[in-house]
This record gives structure tokens, C-alpha cells and sequence, in this order.
């Protein structure tokens, strides 16, 4: 027999951005960080011969938890990857709502027929990862493993040894949070359940499953809660562009004159060059807010610049903000970035806890700026 305890890995950037990612490369929050430290308690006298792991990055940071302090090495394994979301891999929840709401219904219920374009089904899913998981079990007899995977390949593989249909996942699995704990006896292939989706080692604060929004809507996020983007129209949207522009402005500078052309200007000369540099946050059908970057800034350092980051007032305390963290990291990713840069004033106590949250840390005085500024940088894998 081997014993098998199987770990969700930590908070990552698609869920709490709000993006698909199944197959993309993201990172841990600050969040899922602390999570994996508490992880780690919980296993230190937990005996392990072997860890193995997903090839993706959010769990082999998760594995730590299992391998580092007992000098053990970290085996990868691509059959525990997550869900193959093919053409949808990186997009917003909220963006494929609108673009694809009947692939989207079948993907929430879920149906065995649903498939991403360029995707996998369900099935394909939770047979490579229960044969995945059952092929380390046989080759550690008599042993006691962990293994770090992902929400959808756990779910869909437990529904899989449960013997239930595809259809049944939502009703008779549980939701796993990020580290959550799921532990297994194998023998001869044939699966005990010992315990399933633990996550008694986390605090209420460093739960993620406590503070999503679909945890209290039946498994199915409130479409409000995702956000979307699309390309600013410097001819039609220049109001609302000047609008947002000098209500921060005067935020920050009470006492200075608004030059609305100079920064209507640069994003109108920015967005020619690239579409992708200005960007409306969309919450359905209505601008939320506006997200402008500067594609060349500070990229020999590997730096990517959020030249302008705002959030209507009216949904400022409803913690969205940080979705707009994920489609600047999106857009910066693929141009080879690691770092993210953005100023905010001394001022601004909100602003600055938002950003110490989520992984900023301040790296000196903002030039060029007549009310002290401080500049602020993220790294990112």
C-alpha cells in the first residue's frame, strides 16, 4: 500500500486576477507564499519518501512545503498539470462570459462534452491525472508520497476514484482551497480515502476559499465580480479619459493647474503604437476604470511601467483592483518583463497598502515629479 497525500497548490496569480490558467506559467500571490510557509508546518512531522510535482511553477513553489526541509529532490511530472484550456489560456473569466457564454455554462455545470478550442475535455483530464497519480503509487509500494497538483486535475481526478460522472463534480466533490489536503491509501491500484481537501493548517485570513465571491453564489462567480478589457478609443472615449485624468490629479496635486492635453497626448501617441498600452477595465458592459502602461520604459532593466492605474470610485471597496495587476503582468509577461513598476504618492495610505499587499515594494523617489512621489516595484517570475 502507499500513502498518498495530494496538495492544491498556493494562491496564484489566475485566482485572484481572474484569469484562465490552466497550461500558463503563473506565479504565486504573496498570499499563496504564506500559505505554503503554513503548509509546511503541517508537514514537517509528516513522514515522506517522495515528492513529485507539476511541471508548472505555482507547484513547484507549493512542493517546497513537502521536500525542502526534508532534503528530499522534487520529481516533475507534466501529467499532473491543470486543465488544458487550448484558445481560452490567459483570458479573463469576465472576457469569455461575453465572448463564449454557452462554452463558459457548460464549463461551470460542468458537461462531459465541454472543450476549450484547442482544449481537453473533463474525461481526458481526470484519466491523465488519476493514471498519473496511480502509475507514483505503484512505483512507491509500501511507501508514503505528496504530490503538489492543481484545483481542476484534483477535482476531476477524485470524482474519477469516486466512480462519478463528469456532471457530478461540482455536487459531490469539495472545493479545495490553495493548500488544501487531500490524502489517499493505494493498493494494487485500487483508491481508499483517508481524507479529502483539508485546510485546517490556514488561518481564516490566508484562506482564499473564505474570501472568493463565488463561495456564496453556488459555485458560479457573480459575473460583477470579474472585470475585462478592452482598447481605449482616443476619439471617442477622450472625456472620459480627461475625466478620470484630473479627478486623480487633483488627488494628488490640490494645488497645481491639470494639464489634461499633456497626458491626452501621451496615451493617445501610446495606444498607436500599441493598442494593448491603454486599456478600458470593463465590468460587463460599462468602464470601471482605465489601465495605461508604457511599453518601453525601463525595458532594458526588464521593467514594465503602469503609467496610470484608477478605479472608479464608486467600486473602489469592492477589492477589484488587483485584477488590473494581472492584465498589466499579461501584457508585460510575453514582452520578457520580471519586474513592474508604478508610482504612487506618499499620501495616498490606501494606495500604499494595496501595493505593499500585493507585492510592491518601495524603491526610491519618483523623478520628475513636483509632489514627492515614491516608486514602487514588483518582481515576477
Amino acid at each position: 500500500m502507499t500513502r498518498v497525500y495530494i496538495v492544491r497548490h498556493g494562491e496564484a496569480e489566475g485566482n485572484v486576477y481572474r484569469r484562465i490558467h490552466g497550461h500558463y506559467d503563473s506565479d504565486l500571490t504573496e498570499n499563496g507564499l504564506r500559505q505554503v510557509q503554513a503548509l509546511e508546518e503541517r508537514f514537517r512531522s509528516i513522514h515522506l519518501d517522495a515528492v513529485y510535482s507539476s511541471d508548472l511553477i505555482r507547484c513547484r513553489k507549493t512542493a517546497r512545503a513537502m521536500y525542502e526541509h526534508k532534503g528530499l529532490p522534487l520529481q516533475l511530472d507534466p501529467g499532473l498539470r491543470e486543465f488544458n484550456f487550448g484558445q481560452w489560456e490567459d483570458c479573463t473569466w469576465a472576457e469569455i462570459g461575453m465572448k463564449d457564454p454557452a462554452g463558459m455554462k457548460k464549463f461551470e455545470l460542468p458537461t462531459a462534452d465541454f472543450r476549450a478550442p484547442g482544449g481537453e475535455s473533463f474525461d481526458e483530464l481526470r484519466r491523465r491525472v488519476a493514471h498519473t497519480v496511480l502509475k507514483l503509487a505503484a512505483r512507491h509500494d509500501g511507501q508514503t508520497i505528496g504530490i503538489a497538483t492543481h484545483y481542476l486535475a484534483l477535482r476531476s481526478m477524485l470524482s474519477l476514484f469516486h466512480g462519478y460522472k463528469v456532471e457530478d463534480i461540482n455536487r459531490k466533490i469539495p472545493r479545495c482551497d490553495n493548500t488544501g489536503v487531500t490524502c489517499l491509501d493505494i493498493e494494487d491500484g485500487k483508491v481508499s480515502f483517508v481524507f479529502e481537501c483539508d485546510n485546517s493548517h490556514l488561518p481564516y485570513e490566508l484562506s482564499t476559499l473564505s474570501h472568493q465571491a463565488w463561495k456564496v453564489t453556488g459555485g458560479i462567480a457573480d459575473p460583477a465580480a470579474n472585470l475585462w478589457y478592452r482598447p481605449w478609443d482616443p476619439v471617442e472615449e477622450k472625456d472620459l479619459y480627461l475625466r478620470f485624468r484630473e479627478e486623480t490629479w487633483y488627488r494628488v496635486h490640490p494645488n497645481d493647474p491639470f494639464d489634461g492635453e499633456k497626458f491626452y497626448r501621451q496615451a493617445s501617441s501610446a495606444s498607436r503604437f500599441d493598442p494593448k498600452s491603454v486599456v478600458c477595465v470593463m465590468q460587463a458592459d460599462r468602464v470601471a476604470g482605465l489601465l495605461e502602461m508604457d511599453l518601453e520604459r525601463d525595458k532594458e532593466q526588464g521593467v514594465g511601467f503602469i503609467y496610470f492605474y484608477y478605479m472608479a470610485p464608486e467600486i473602489r471597496d469592492h477589492h477589484l483592483g488587483i485584477q488590473l495587476l494581472g492584465q498589466a503582468i499579461s501584457t508585460f509577461r510575453p514582452l520578457g518583463r520580471n519586474k513592474i513598476r508604478l508610482r504612487c504618492s506618499e499620501d495616498n495610505e490606501q494606495g500604499m497598502h494595496f501595493y505593499l499587499k500585493n507585492g510592491f515594494r518601495p524603491v526610491g523617489p519618483a523623478p520628475y515629479s513636483k509632489v514627492p512621489l515614491i516608486l514602487m516595484e514588483k518582481a515576477f517570475n
